[in-house]
């Protein structure tokens, strides 16, 4: 039986955790409370139904692998770009801040240097899952408040890596903390170069010839061998699993496998990072937490002030408004799961003493908990400071201000809205400009980033971050107004591509001619799609019904224009087909004035 034990173990915590964990999240609280939660109840400080032990620990080493995997996948070079000021300004110099005062407490406390400084550190990271949980509720990633906290949080995951990478020099006899941290840095900057350029030259062309195969388990292997074989690499030359797992995320989010990749890591991540939080839960020594309450207490109440101060005195540094910095000061304000991380594994390196790490990581733990009353605070907090009667233009050139490579959708009626639903879904930023101020507010109302605004006026236009823009989407109802909106477009900014809605082909042509770079026919597309979802049904290879599409529109469908616009079949004569012209342009504009909508 003794062989079956780490078995027993694993069974034994994951039952808990079936039981627990969903009762968690019924009351609103986050899956990683309810794991630390069963960690609690069934360790060696609880009812001590599982022992602490080589299997768990491993398996609890896999969670921090997967999930450092996953936040590799989502730093890409050119989202980092993206948002460079953000990142780099407010997010280092937060983590930087924060970490210095939290383990100047530490030692005014009595703690030795190098322990205050990890934990000071660990203390400055927010939690990435909580956090972003909230912004997914509300449709707000893409907004302001949005872009704000992921930039902060991913320079926080960021500043994890070499954390951790400092964990074992500094655990080495005779180690010097600021020298091991400058090593780390180093050797994490020569692997990320390294990794990217295998990145870039082997593992793209190694995962189209295996996607080639359409074997899922064969991919699932790929993927698994690049995570265990970098993170084992990583390992030998002296640094963390952690990192190397980190890296192969940085190595294949630059490929177009990015999203089947995590797609098919997440249920493995998610299992492997609820054992490791298990593991965290078990360490703690409730009976420490409990003797020790007014410590707790106070290091959750110090730990979400100063990190409230000082994310919002350095929003307001970075140029935010007061009513946005305060929100995000209390968004960000609780301690996050990396804490768990980087404590953990000082502890178990011996660099944090049980008897210290105990107290803190409870008061993560709670301030995670009370983290959806933080966000309430900062919303009402925001309402009441926002500027009565701020106008249009202001609050546009507000929003825009951090905005870079993002999309401008004018009109908001029912194409703009669904334009807009697709990249809130792709994480995209986009900025929605509309004249009908009920759409307008509606918008507003379900999370939406619209503004009121003409977007055919070159000061709105350059409010709207136009010259930083990606791409504009006109998807204005009105001809006369979508032709005026894309000539304002194409004088403010050379560059930008612009894609249009059209009517028919005429509309289209003009829409051409007045600068847009790909204009879009609904009867025409409409009947394309229907084509395809037909083809489809009769058994053709999407290959080919796209191809087949591809033929038709490359040349501005051409091929089309007689059957579905310039002249139609009514019927034979004699033989021969007649044909009629389309309706008389009056009836059409009509029409138009009765649908204003976009």
């Amino acid at each position: 039986m003794t062989e079956l034990s780490p078995l027993v173990d694993i069974v034994t915590a994951l039952a808990a955790a079936v039981v627990i964990v969903p009762l968690s999240i019924r009351i609103g609280a986050s899956p990683v409370l309810g794991y630390l939660a069963t960690g609690l109840a069934v360790g060696p400080h609880g009812f001590g139904l599982v022992d602490e032990g080589p299997a768990l620990h491993l398996f609890a080493e896999f969670g921090v692998v997967f999930l450092l995997f996953s936040i590799g996948l989502e730093l890409s070079f050119e989202r980092m770009r993206a948002m460079r000021r953000l990142v780099l300004g407010l997010g280092l110099t937060q983590v930087l801040v924060t970490g210095a005062i939290a383990a100047g407490i530490g030692m005014a406390l009595g703690l030795a240097p190098v322990p205050a400084a990890i934990i000071g550190g660990a203390l400055a990271l927010s939690s990435t899952a909580v956090v972003l949980q909230l912004l997914v509720e509300r449709g707000e990633q893409v907004t302001r408040i949005g872009r704000v906290a992921i930039a902060v949080l991913l320079f926080q995951d960021l500043a994890v890596v070499p954390m951790l990478a400092a964990l074992p020099l500094l655990a080495a006899p005779g180690g010097d903390a600021l020298a091991a941290l400058g090593l780390a840095v180093a050797k994490a900057a020569v692997a990320l170069v390294g990794i990217s350029l295998a990145g870039r030259y082997l593992s793209q062309p190694a995962f189209r010839r295996i996607a080639a195969l359409r074997n899922p388990d064969v991919f699932m292997g790929a993927t698994l061998l690049v995570v265990l074989g970098t993170s084992l690499l990583t390992a030998l030359a002296g640094m963390s699993l952690a990192l190397g797992a980190f890296l192969a995320g940085a190595l294949l989010a630059g490929t177009a496998f990015r999203h089947q990749i995590e797609g098919d890591i997440e249920p493995v991540r998610g299992l492997f990072l609820g054992v490791f939080f298990l593991s965290v839960g078990m360490g703690v020594d409730l009976g420490v937490v409990v003797a020790e309450w007014p410590l707790v207490l106070a290091l959750t109440l110090g730990l979400l002030v100063v990190k409230t101060l000082v994310l919002a005195g350095l929003g307001r540094v970075f140029g935010l408004p007061m009513p946005l910095a305060a929100r995000s000061g209390l968004l960000l304000a609780q301690g996050g799961e990396f804490a768990f991380v980087v404590i953990g594994t000082a502890g178990a390196l011996g660099l944090v003493a049980g008897a210290d790490a105990a107290p803190v990581t409870a008061a993560v733990a709670l301030s995670m908990a009370v983290t959806p009353l933080l966000d309430a605070m900062g919303r009402r907090l925001e309402r009441r400071l926002a500027p009565p009667a701020a106008a249009p233009a202001d609050q546009l050139g507000e929003e825009a201000a951090d905005l870079e490579a993002h999309v401008v959708i004018l009109g908001f009626g029912r194409v703009g809205r669904t334009v807009a639903h697709v990249l809130e879904h792709s994480r995209s930023p986009y900025l929605a400009l509309d004249l009908d101020s009920d759409q307008v507010a509606d918008g507003r109302l379900q999370g939406h980033n619209v503004f009121f605004g003409d977007g055919a006026r070159r000061d709105v236009l350059r409010a709207a971050g136009i010259e930083r823009a990606a791409a504009v989407v006109v998807t204005v109802d009105h001809a006369a107004a979508a032709e005026r909106a894309v000539r304002a477009i194409r004088h403010a900014a050379p560059g930008v591509a612009i894609v249009a809605r059209a009517h028919d082909a005429h509309h289209a042509e003009r829409l051409r001619h007045a600068g847009a770079g790909r204009v879009l026919p609904e009867t025409i597309e409409a009947s394309l799609l229907l084509a395809a979802a037909t083809l489809d049904e009769v058994g053709r290879e999407s290959e080919d019904i796209e191809a087949c599409l591809g033929r038709l529109r490359a040349d501005g469908y051409a091929q089309l224009l007689p059957l579905v616009v310039g002249r139609r079949t009514d019927g034979d004569h004699d033989g021969e087909a007649v044909t009629t012209t389309a309706p008389p342009a009056p009836r059409r504009r009509r029409w138009l004035r009765r649908d204003r909508r976009g």
